[in-house]
C-alpha cells in the first residue's frame, strides 16, 4: 500500500481537530473588540442625540421676524413758502437742529401788530383799574352829602310846617276877630279906625299863611330833591360794581392779546421746522419755493439707536415662551451676526386679528390655519453703530426659554 493511500482526493492532507478549534478561538478573539466599539459608538451617539434634543427643544426660533422702530414725522405747523431746506435724505441730523425754514415776513409782521395791541389793552386795563378806586371814594362822599342834605331839607320842612300852622292860627283868629267887630261897626259901637284895623290885620294873616304854605311847598320840593340825590348816591356801589366789572373786562382783553401775542411768536418760532428726535432723515419731500400747508408731511426722521424685534412666533410655540426669556438674534444682512436681547413682551392678539381685513370664521367655511402671534424682543445694550439696526431688516431670533 502507498503513502497516498487513504488521503482525501485533491492532494491535500486531513487538518488535525486542535488546528482547526485554535483558529475559531483566534476569530473570536478578533471578532470581540469590533462589538464593543459598536457598543460604545451607539452609546455615544445616543447621549448626543439626548444632549443635543435637550438643547434644542429648550429653544423657539423663527425665520417670521424683522426689526422695528420708531418713524417720526415732520410736518409743517405753519402756512408759507419754503426758503430753505437744510437737510436732505439719509442725513444723520441731532434734536433740535433746524430742517426747514419757511419765509417768516407774515408772521414777524403779526407779532409786531399783537405786540401794539397789547400794549393798547394793558393802557386800558390800568385807566380801568384806577377809576375803581375813585368811583369806590366819590361815591361814599356823594351819599353822605346827599343824607346830610336830605336831613336839612326835613328839618326845614318841619320848620316851615310849624309856621304855616302859626300863620293858620293867626289867620283863623283875623279873621275871627273881624267877623266880630264887623256888626259893631254897623251899630256905630267902635270906630272905624278899630274896623280897618281889623280887616288889615286879618288881610294880612291871610296873606302870612299863603306865604307860610308856599314855603312849606318849597320845603317839601327840597326834601324830594334831596331824596333823588340820596338814591342817586345810593346807586354809587352798584356803578362801583360796574366799574370794577368794566376793568375786569378789560383786563381779561388784556389776557386775550397776550395769549395773541404768544401765538404769533409760537407762530413765528414754528417758521424753522427742527428735529424733534435725533436720527437719520428719510422720505424727504420738501423743496424750496414749495408753499406748504399747517400739517403738510415734510420727512421723516428715524431713530436707529431705538429698534426692536417682531417676531411672528407660531402659536403652538408659545407655551414656553415667557417675558424676560435671553433671546439672540441672528441679521441676515450681516451674514448671520448675532445680537444678544430678551423678550419684552408678547402681543394680546394674533397679526391677523389686527390686519386690514381679519378673518371672519362664522360661515361655516372653516380651516384651521395655524396662526402667528407677535413677540417683541428687545436688545441688550447699544447697538454696534458700525452694524446698525434699520427697521424692517429681516432676522432670525431664538428664544432660550430654559
Amino acid at each position: 500500500m502507498s503513502e497516498n493511500e487513504g488521503r482525501p482526493s485533491g492532494g491535500s492532507e486531513a487538518e488535525p481537530s486542535g488546528n482547526r478549534e485554535g483558529r475559531a478561538r483566534a476569530g473570536f478573539r478578533l471578532a470581540a473588540p469590533t462589538r464593543r466599539t459598536a457598543v460604545i459608538v451607539a452609546v455615544v451617539a445616543l447621549a448626543l442625540a439626548v444632549v443635543a434634543w435637550r438643547h434644542f427643544s429648550g429653544q423657539e426660533s423663527t425665520d417670521d421676524a424683522q426689526v422695528e422702530g420708531h418713524v417720526n414725522p415732520v410736518a409743517a405747523r405753519v402756512t408759507g413758502p419754503v426758503v430753505e431746506v437744510l437737510v436732505s435724505d439719509n442725513q444723520r441730523v441731532e434734536q433740535g437742529a433746524t430742517l426747514v425754514k419757511i419765509d417768516p415776513r407774515d408772521y414777524q409782521i403779526a407779532v409786531a401788530k399783537a405786540e401794539a395791541d397789547l400794549a393798547e389793552n394793558e393802557a386800558e386795563a390800568r385807566a380801568a383799574t384806577t377809576a375803581v378806586p375813585v368811583a369806590s371814594t366819590a361815591t361814599t362822599s356823594d351819599e353822605t352829602a346827599a343824607s346830610s342834605d336830605l336831613a336839612g331839607a326835613e328839618a326845614r320842612l318841619a320848620a316851615a310846617r310849624a309856621r304855616l300852622r302859626e300863620a293858620e292860627a293867626k289867620d283863623a283868629k283875623a279873621t275871627q276877630d273881624l267877623a266880630r267887630i264887623k256888626p259893631l261897626i254897623e251899630k256905630d259901637e267902635v270906630s272905624r279906625q278899630e274896623y280897618d284895623t281889623a280887616v288889615t290885620a286879618a288881610d294880612g294873616a291871610h296873606a302870612a299863611r299863603d306865604s307860610a304854605q308856599a314855603d312849606v311847598q318849597q320845603a317839601e320840593k327840597a326834601v324830594e330833591a334831596a331824596r333823588a340825590r340820596l338814591e342817586r348816591a345810593q346807586t354809587g356801589p352798584e356803578e362801583v360794581k360796574i366799574q370794577k366789572a368794566r376793568a375786569a373786562s378789560k383786563s381779561a382783553k388784556a389776557d386775550q392779546m397776550r395769549a395773541a401775542l404768544a401765538q404769533a411768536r409760537l407762530n413765528l418760532e414754528h417758521t424753522e421746522v427742527k428735529a424733534p428726535v435725533s436720527g437719520v432723515v428719510s422720505r424727504r419731500t420738501v423743496e424750496v419755493g414749495q408753499i406748504v400747508q399747517v400739517g403738510q408731511p415734510l420727512l421723516a426722521i428715524v431713530p436707529l439707536d431705538d429698534v426692536w424685534v417682531v417676531a411672528n412666533f407660531k402659536e403652538d410655540q408659545l407655551k414656553r415662551i415667557r417675558a424676560g426669556q435671553r433671546a439672540s438674534v441672528s441679521v441676515d444682512g450681516y451674514g448671520g451676526r448675532e445680537y444678544e436681547g430678551r423678550v419684552d413682551s408678547v402681543s394680546p392678539a394674533t397679526g391677523a386679528r389686527f390686519s386690514l381685513l381679519p378673518p371672519e370664521n362664522a360661515s361655516g367655511n372653516f380651516v384651521k390655519v395655524v396662526q402667528r402671534v407677535p413677540v417683541k424682543i428687545v436688545f441688550d445694550g447699544k447697538i454696534d453703530p458700525d452694524h446698525p439696526l434699520r427697521p424692517g431688516m429681516s432676522v432670525v431670533p431664538t428664544i432660550f426659554t430654559r
